[in-house]
């Protein structure tokens, strides 16, 4: 009997052995790995407060928005999209007391203090390059660049600016667009993130094109694209999403996010399909997770981000149909819980757009349409959520 009870012991142990040693980013049969930071209990407390504007600047739509390396949150909203009522300040005469449209570009710290802004209710225009119509997309990289994007008609150009507004790099030209094959020239691209490791553009491409495309971010020099699946794109209808339907072999309109993991893995958001792709940095295929898949209209997958520990345990996921934003166990591709809900009030969201993560693991969200703000969310380090 002691014998028996010892082997059962052996046994179990080397099966308990086995399991935790399985690879990082591979699946289990049974639950998901434990998050060991927390286990989401409590969501994040919105600051009122956050961000602080000149009494008399107003934000329009914020079409982007981004963290960089010093937890600097960067904000590029839409000065176009206020109409003459909001901004009766510009008015030819003056009709109110306020406001006048912020520059585009806006730069805070974590409390929301005002750092840095460029341009004017016009947008940033300047020699060399072609400011985008309806801007959209923003993003720091690891050597201080910020980096933009369009999303209207003619919007085909990604831009490179030094962190004070210096040109740099312009890759694509307005009005001009070949196809989501061509190595040359971009189709309404919505968002960027550049690979610290290989210092890479990859470019979510986007509301024309449907595709993944890579360029070197020093040269601008073409590297690979793909599309769903990592198989070559296609430009043909593919219809519009319907509830229950297959998963298509191509990605539907608009491509809307990228992101890179610390460990390779490159997830887009291929937002009307209601579904996040994972591949490897030279366009194979990983997985799927279908989120919301219901969901129709504009779809369920707007903006990724990652978490902030190391392993980067989590995905988080900005829903601007369903108006919340998804935490999703990053290891096994399984969405955990959620935060928000539609409304106008201070923590609740109207096309909530983009979401982006400070070290300390606070989010800060973007909202377009009428919802025209940022927000940040405060996490309870003590609890549950980071």
């Amino acid at each position: 009997m002691k014998t028996d009870t010892q082997f059962l012991f052996v046994a179990l142990l080397v099966l308990a052995f086995a399991v935790g040693c399985q690879p990082p980013g591979e699946r289990t049969s049974g639950a998901p790995p434990h998050d060991p930071h927390d286990e989401h209990a409590e969501p994040p407390t919105v600051d009122p407060a956050w961000p602080r504007l000149p009494d008399d600047w107003l934000i329009g739509e914020v079409g982007g928005i981004a963290v960089d390396l010093d937890d600097n949150i960067w904000l590029v909203h839409r000065p176009r999209s206020l109409n003459a009522d909001e901004t009766g300040l510009m008015q030819d005469p003056p009709v109110s007391v306020c406001c006048n449209a912020a520059p585009p570009v806006l730069k805070f710290d974590t409390d929301g203090n005002l750092l840095d802004s460029w341009g004017d209710e016009n947008g940033y225009q300047g020699e060399g390059y072609e400011w985008p119509a309806t801007e959209h997309g923003i993003f720091v990289d690891h050597l201080g660049y910020v980096w933009l994007a369009g999303n209207g008609p003619d919007d085909h150009q990604v831009l490179k600016f030094s962190g004070d507004g210096a040109f740099v790099m312009q890759i694509g030209q307005a009005g001009r667009t070949e196809g989501s094959n061509s190595t040359e020239f971009l189709g309404r691209p919505a968002d960027m993130e550049v690979d610290p490791e290989t210092n890479e553009l990859y470019i979510a491409d986007g509301y024309l094109n449907r595709r993944i495309i890579v360029f070197d971010a020093e040269t601008g020099e073409y590297r690979r694209h793909w599309g769903a699946y990592g198989n070559e794109p296609s430009d043909e209808d593919t219809g519009s999403f319907e509830s229950g339907m297959e998963p298509i072999q191509q990605f539907r309109t608009p491509v809307h996010a990228v992101r890179i993991a610390n460990d390779g893995m490159v997830y887009v958001a291929d937002r009307v399909n209601n579904r996040i792709q994972v591949f490897q940095k030279d366009g194979t295929y990983v997985d799927e997770l279908i989120v919301e898949g219901n969901t129709l209209g504009a779809g369920s997958t707007w903006d990724l981000e990652l978490s902030p520990d190391d392993g980067q345990v989590d995905l988080y996921n900005a829903d601007g149909t369903n108006q919340r934003i998804h935490i999703i166990n990053r290891s096994a591709l399984e969405v955990e819980t959620f935060f928000g809900r539609r409304g106008r009030y201070s923590g609740q969201f109207h096309w909530v757009h983009n979401v982006v993560v400070d070290s300390e693991g606070n989010f800060y969200t973007a909202e377009v349409n009428t919802g025209r703000r940022a927000q940040k969310f405060v996490v309870d380090h003590s609890g549950h959520t980071h």
